[in-house]
């Protein structure tokens, strides 16, 4: 759920978009929302980027795009993807629903929204290019997306070159995980998390690679590793 202010202004944003084509500037949205001062702009942004309704995009001064709005605002608008949009990535997720036990043998079609680096960190905006279909049972409850790898780094890990990753959307992660990691909002990998005090590890599965070491405020979680493809 929204809070009204995290409404007001995906609203506020969505209506300059329809009616001029360019996202306000975060002076106007302040003015909007009779804040005080823009961080409590940049909070509303980041929350909602979170959670899937707007995303920024890369590279370009004060762009936003609105992926989603809520049901009670908007049912019928048309979007370029549904749920859960990672920063890195975009397109609608997979997610499971509820079924009843007859349904057992049913699949989900599940987003392939790019490549991701299991070696260097490698640059992973890219467009929903096709689908895949997953046995429900694999899901757990959440919102899932895949990523094609590229790299070895996880060799020892079992995810090789040209697998294809089922990625359980979070934000937070556990240390031993391996994860889909963006590091400075603007490269996106593929590695075992460590936390080392303060500092974050991106650790490979190959010892050709060394460990990446990160402050916490360089590196956000996209989601975990759910599973895995392979094509022989």
């Amino acid at each position: 759920m929204l809070t009204r202010k995290q409404r007001e202004l995906l609203l506020f944003i969505h209506q300059r978009l329809k009616e001029t084509g360019v996202p306000p500037s975060f002076d106007e949205m302040k003015e909007a929302l009779d804040l005080r001062s823009k961080s409590g702009i940049h909070r509303l942004i980041t929350a909602l980027e979170e959670r899937g309704f707007i995303r920024r995009l890369p590279h370009r001064a004060r762009a936003l795009e609105i992926i989603k709005l809520p049901e009670a605002m908007s049912p019928a608008m048309p979007s370029r993807g549904q749920g859960f949009t990672p920063n890195v990535v975009e397109g609608g997720l997979g997610k499971r629903q509820p079924r009843a036990d007859s349904d057992i043998s049913d699949s989900v079609a599940i987003p392939v929204m790019g490549r991701i680096a299991a070696g260097t960190p490698i640059e992973a905006i890219q467009n929903h290019s096709h689908t895949i279909s997953v046995p429900a049972d694999m899901l757990s409850t959440g919102e899932h997306f895949a990523l094609e790898v590229r790299g070895d780094s996880m060799i020892e890990a079992g995810i090789l070159d040209g697998d294809t990753v089922l990625i359980r959307k979070s934000d937070s992660a556990d240390t031993g995980d391996i994860v889909v990691a963006l590091v400075d909002d603007e490269e996106a990998t593929l590695k075992r998390l460590r936390r080392k005090g303060a500092s974050i590890a991106l650790e490979a599965a190959n010892p050709n690679y060394e460990t990446r070491i990160f402050g916490p405020d360089r590196v956000r979680i996209q989601g975990k590793l759910a599973g895995l493809f392979r094509r022989y």
